[in-house]
């Protein structure tokens, strides 16, 4: 009987059984400032979840927005101001 395992592991490769790309590493890097905002934002919600926000956990949100709107400017910003092909 013949073993087939071998056979069809070569089919069945899964696209992301893979490593990142170079190209795909400098963009998690780019867009890294824009993903630590959004976290900051998350944790500043999270925490008025389970109690009435007072207005130190407000400012704290409101901060957190302005971060992530800041940050997804300058990213935006940044990609319009790069020639096409061109990393940063």
């Amino acid at each position: 009987m013949k073993h087939i395992a071998a056979d069809q592991a070569v089919v069945t490769a899964d696209v992301f059984d893979r490593e990142p790309t170079a190209a795909e590493l400098d963009a998690i890097e780019c867009e890294m400032p824009v993903i630590e905002a959004n976290i900051e934002l998350l944790d500043a919600q999270i925490i008025t979840l389970d109690r009435t926000p007072t207005e130190l956990d407000a400012r704290r949100i409101r901060r957190a927005r302005r971060r992530v709107l800041a940050a997804r400017r300058t990213l935006a910003n940044s990609a319009a101001t790069r020639a096409p092909g061109v990393s940063a």
